[in-house]
């Protein structure tokens, strides 16, 4: 099987997420509108072999990244409608950042898993890393 070539930018590689190492293997196994299984990440990739939990609990610091996360949509929610909406009442508020919380949570919990990988997972990218893993198997 041929794999797909892959990106020399990180910053594309993560925001497609994928492997930190090889930019091809995909950080999770099913699609983020899975609502059962949207967390569901490979033990390691499957085209490079890269473990994806450099060690046990790794992904807890990704806590602090999600908050991050949500704390932006809360303040861009916000504003968008207090513009959009002239000042609405407070329940417009609540029912509009309420809303975009449980539909970004999925997306969020995925973007704070990555960064996390990437900025603290110490993988660098190494493009030769896929074709060592099929030369080997």
């Amino acid at each position: 099987m041929l794999a797909k070539p892959a990106t020399s930018s990180a910053g594309v590689a993560l925001l497609r997420l994928r492997c930190p190492r090889c930019h091809q293997g995909p950080l999770f196994t099913h699609s983020a509108l899975s609502l059962t299984k949207f967390d569901e990440m490979p033990e390691s990739c499957p085209v490079c072999g890269q473990h994806y939990e450099p060690e046990t609990g790794f992904y807890w610091g990704a806590m602090y990244i999600s908050y991050g996360l949500a704390v932006g949509v809360v303040v861009v929610a916000g504003f968008l409608t207090y513009f959009l909406g002239h000042d609405p009442s407070t329940w417009v508020y609540v029912t509009v950042v309420a809303g975009c919380m449980v539909l970004l949570t999925p997306l969020m919990f995925r973007y704070a898993r990555a960064l996390m990988l990437y900025l603290f997972g110490g993988i660098h990218y190494d493009p030769a890393a896929a074709a060592r893993r099929s030369a080997a198997d």
